[in-house]
Order: structure tokens, then C-alpha cells, then sequence
């Protein structure tokens, strides 16, 4: 693969992203405007929104979740944007990420010079079951007719990772401790507690019942115990998987030469890739995924660095057991290395390379149509060093990324920034 550039530089200056959670009484409208005009706020120097060229807008199926397609005009007259252009990408949980892409693209071909991409879905107004067999749609058709769930799939994928690098399943709980760690220091989490106050909240609840109380010794026994952890598809439990999300995100593109003109700390895409992958039945390697693989290549060539350059990532835990192939795909640790990784504390937010900062999609919320661009928005915060109190303690915190996966592997995109 040839190191391609980008012809015309592109930064970030500006971005917004909505409180992720489950709001029936709320639509996707609120949720976008939400996150939009936090996108406006977050612009030093100002934005007059008619400046706006286009607008990129990822959503998965909102068609099926809340009955409505045609999300690009929608988003366009809700923010005063009409008659320009607007359009809607889709690549299953990586929908938004493919946004970014475009209007990255967009720019860099000189057609525009500031966009408008984000993402949005709304999760909430369907049951659990409806909302397994909306997503199941982003499954290929062999999987689908097996009846792969995708807890299912990335079951498979662990039973695989495990008998190969002889590790079993309490290898995930390191992962799941550690978002929830970060979680608490995201106001915008769906669920900021970690899993000691989970473990003490279900202490206290049976306490004000007259249960008995569990004695779990500390938070692995907790998740040990499947009368609070249960199955869903083992090995994935509970604590295992993200949650059903609303929530909403967007970014504001412009020009490299004139991202001064919008604030002083603009951040800059450095690399960015794309890859496309088999299904279950035809992968080679079933603890890979060749999409990650191949967006991280591009991505890494463009940009000129390496996996070590990389300070930190958003990763696409949709399961705990996604994050280590992630980062052993990624090149931040060999095959097989990155559960001892995490086990070692590498991955934690003041560690050598920390990991899904936002407390990830296992906690901080997994609205799946608006994921790419609030990874982005994350990275974009932590280079910025307006993450608060997760804020990585690193002083000369320059490289961050981002990879976002949609389907069983279909789609990945994996994107560099840099502070400059």
C-alpha cells in the first residue's frame, strides 16, 4: 500500500456530544441539537453557522429503531443549514466514523472548506429483542441465518482468543474494571459508576430488603458471581457488553489554513483509514479482524507514525472481549499480549497507554449511528486538555486515535490526530 497524503490539511475546531443514555421522552432531534450547539460553544474565536459548506451525518438504522429514514435533511433543517448538501453515511456501528471520513475528504479536495459531521441514533423506543434484531441487520446473511446474535459472535471470537493464548475469562474482567473506572469522569457516560459501586449499590439494596448481603471480597468476585453477572452468550456476561444508547455527536471540519481564524488550538487529522472484512465463516483469523488491520496501515501511513507514537486510543469495546484484539490489531501490543497488558495496568488512564478514556462503549454509552465522531470528539478533548477530570496526566499529550468497528468486522475505521 502506497503512503497516500491528504492533499489539503484538515483540522478540528470544534465539537459537541450529547449526554448518552436512554431518553423515550426525548427524539434524535434533541439529541443532535444538543450536541450541535455544544459544538458551537466549544469555538474560541466563533463560527456563523451559514459558513457551514456540508454536512455529513452517520445513522445506522434509525429507519428500524424509530421508524424514519432520510436523516440528512432532517439534521439539515433542524440546524438552518437548507438548501445545502447534506448526506448520510452507513457502515453499521461505524456509520459516523465514515461521516468523518468523508468530510475529511470533502476538504481535503479543496470542493469545501468547512463541515459539519456527526452521528445520531436513538435506541430507546424499541424492547431489547427488537433492538438484538435491528442490529443483527448489520451481521452478514451466513451469520444471520446461524443465528449469531453479535454477544454471540464475539463469544465465538473469545472462546478462540482464549484457547488460543491459553487465558480464560476472568482475562475481560481487567477490561471491564477499567472502563468503569473512567466512566465516572465522563458527565456525558451512561453509566459513570464503577464496578465496586455497582458491587456496593447491590450490597445496600439487599441490606433494605432483609437479604442476605454478599461477601464478594472485591470486584472480580462480583463479576464472578452470575446471579449479578449473568450469561448472555458465554463467555460474554453482562458487564461484558455495552448497553442500548441514545445519544448524539458532531465535529466542526475546516481547512488547515484557516484553522486560526476559529480558534487557537485547532487539532489536526494526521491519518486517516478505512478497511473492509470477511465474514465469521471466510476469516482466516478469527481473533483478527483484517478491516482494523488494514485502516490502521493506511492510517499509519499517512501519518507517518507508528503504533508507538500512538499516546493513547479510543477503541471499539462494543464486548470486553473486542478491546484486546483491538489493541493487539492496532500494533499497541503483539498478538496475544493484550489481555496481559490491561492485566499489567498498561491500558489504564495514568498508564503508558491508555485506553477508551471515556470509559468506552461498554459504559460510557454505545448510541451505535453516533460512535465514530464521539470517539473523535474524546481524542479531540484529551489533545485539547479539556477532559476534566479524566484527563490523561501526560504534559506533552500529542497523538491520540480512534478506531471505530461496524458489523462483525465488516468495517473499520481507524483515525490519528494531532496537536501540533
Amino acid at each position: 500500500m502506497g503512503k497516500k497524503k491528504l492533499s489539503r490539511g484538515v483540522a478540528i475546531v470544534g465539537g459537541g456530544l450529547s449526554k448518552m443514555g436512554l431518553f423515550k421522552d426525548r427524539n434524535s432531534k434533541d439529541f443532535f441539537a444538543e450536541s450541535y450547539l455544544e459544538m458551537l460553544g466549544s469555538i474560541d474565536k466563533g463560527v456563523d453557522p451559514k459558513d457551514i459548506d456540508a454536512i455529513y451525518i452517520g445513522n445506522f438504522t434509525n429507519d428500524f429503531f424509530v421508524n424514519q429514514a432520510h436523516w440528512g435533511p432532517i439534521i439539515s433543517d433542524l440546524v438552518g443549514h437548507v438548501p445545502k448538501p447534506v448526506t448520510r453515511t452507513e457502515g453499521a456501528c461505524a456509520s459516523s466514523a465514515l461521516a468523518f471520513r468523508e468530510g475529511v475528504f470533502a476538504i481535503a479536495s479543496g470542493f469545501y472548506d468547512v463541515v459539519l459531521v456527526g452521528g445520531l441514533e436513538q435506541m430507546s423506543k424499541r424492547t431489547t429483542e427488537e433492538i438484538t434484531e435491528g442490529l443483527g441487520t448489520a451481521g452478514s446473511p451466513y451469520e444471520v441465518a446461524a443465528g449469531f446474535t453479535f454477544p454471540g459472535v464475539f463469544g465465538n471470537i473469545a472462546t478462540n482468543y482464549f484457547a488460543k493464548y491459553g487465558t480464560n475469562r476472568e482475562t475481560l474482567f481487567n477490561v471491564t474494571i477499567k472502563s468503569h473506572l473512567n466512566a465516572p469522569l465522563n458527565p456525558k457516560a451512561q453509566y459513570p459508576m464503577t464496578i465496586r459501586d455497582f458491587m456496593n449499590a447491590r450490597i445496600e439494596k439487599c441490606r433494605q430488603k432483609g437479604m442476605p448481603v454478599p461477601e464478594w471480597e472485591d470486584e472480580k468476585a462480583f463479576l464472578r458471581d452470575v446471579t449479578v453477572n449473568p450469561p448472555i452468550a458465554w463467555p460474554m456476561h453482562l458487564f461484558d457488553c455495552c448497553p442500548i444508547s441514545d445519544g448524539a455527536s458532531c465535529l466542526l471540519l475546516v481547512a488547515e489554513d484557516i484553522a486560526k481564524s476559529f480558534t487557537d488550538n485547532p487539532i489536526y487529522v494526521a491519518g486517516i483509514g478505512q478497511g473492509s472484512g470477511y465474514s465469521l465463516h471466510a476469516t482466516k483469523n478469527i481473533t483478527s479482524f483484517e478491516a482494523t488491520k488494514y485502516a490502521a496501515q493506511e492510517a499509519y501511513g499517512m501519518s507517518g507514525f507508528t503504533p508507538d507514537d500512538i499516546q493513547f486510543a479510543e477503541v471499539h469495546d462494543c464486548f470486553s472481549m473486542a478491546e484486546l484484539i483491538h489493541i493487539e490489531d492496532l500494533g499497541f501490543f503483539k498478538p496475544g499480549e493484550g489481555h496481559k497488558a490491561t492485566a499489567e495496568g498498561l491500558t489504564m488512564l495514568a498508564g503508558p497507554k491508555p485506553i477508551n478514556t471515556s470509559g468506552g462503549l461498554k459504559s460510557k454509552g454505545h448510541p451505535v449511528g453516533a460512535t465514530g465522531v464521539a470517539q473523535i470528539y474524546e481524542v479531540w478533548m484529551q489533545l485539547r486538555e479539556k477532559a476534566g477530570k479524566r484527563q490523561i496526566p501526560n504534559k506533552n499529550l500529542r497523538v491520540g486515535g480512534a478506531q471505530n468497528l461496524g458489523g462483525t468486522g465488516g468495517t473499520c475505521s481507524f483515525t490519528i490526530l494531532e496537536r501540533r
